[in-house]
């Protein structure tokens, strides 16, 4: 009898498409949030600040879903757990830059540099290729000061692109995060689930496979 599970998590193209598809599918955030801060906060978030560690080490990735309101100066206070991670990557400020494929924007520190210099080394030097998207990631990028209290204003181009006007939603996504206005996360959130059954179905398919993925402890 052939004894076989999944693999343990690994940067492989199956654990990717296993983490999108995950992403994919966490509803949106319901309004749980601290009146205080104007912070609407999903169930993962929650979950993610009980399971802290002893010493209070939170996750070392972008996780869950926030939604903030831009006060009268146009400032958006980034929901405590990402200036956790930023703190802990060391990146002084927010690296920030229209998404790709997306009416969002990407934000991060070295980790996410680190992505973007990964895509880059693929294309050889001076191609075109690697040239438009050096435009494209780093020629729209900004640089955000995030003040003592982990607020930061938003750039009028960085509004006008993804649409915010008065409130922003932050989605975690691993080594960087999202920032969205909130009604286009929503219609997001609701194409993505149209999407998923054909991610789950190419991932089935990998699975299922006789050469496909299958733990070192497998026997035959």
């Amino acid at each position: 009898m052939i004894s076989r599970k999944l693999p343990e998590p690994s940067n492989t193209p199956v654990r990717r498409l296993a983490t999108r598809a995950a992403l994919l599918i966490t509803p949106p955030v319901w309004r749980l949030g601290e009146a205080r801060e104007g912070l609407t906060v999903g169930p993962g978030a929650q979950r993610c600040v009980a399971g802290r560690g002893s010493r209070g080490e939170g996750v070392d990735r972008f996780v869950s879903q926030f939604t903030n309101r831009l006060d009268a100066k146009g400032r958006v206070s980034i929901p405590a757990s990402f200036r956790a991670v930023l703190a802990h990557d060391g990146f002084d400020g927010l690296f920030v830059h229209p998404s790709l494929d997306a009416e969002a924007v990407d934000c991060g520190g070295h980790a996410l540099l680190k992505e973007i210099d990964q895509l880059l080394a693929r294309h050889a030097p001076y191609s075109e290729e690697r040239d438009l998207l050096s435009t494209a990631l780093f020629g729209a990028s900004e640089i955000l000061k995030i003040d003592s209290e982990g607020r930061v204003i938003l750039t009028e181009p960085i509004k006008a692109y993804a649409g915010i006007t008065s409130e922003v939603s932050f989605v975690g996504q691993g080594d960087k995060f999202q920032i969205w206005e909130p009604s286009r996360l929503q219609a997001h959130f609701e194409e993505a689930r149209n999407r998923v059954r054909d991610i789950r179905k190419q991932l089935n398919s990998l699975y299922a496979a006789p050469d496909g993925p299958r733990s070192h402890g497998a026997r035959e």
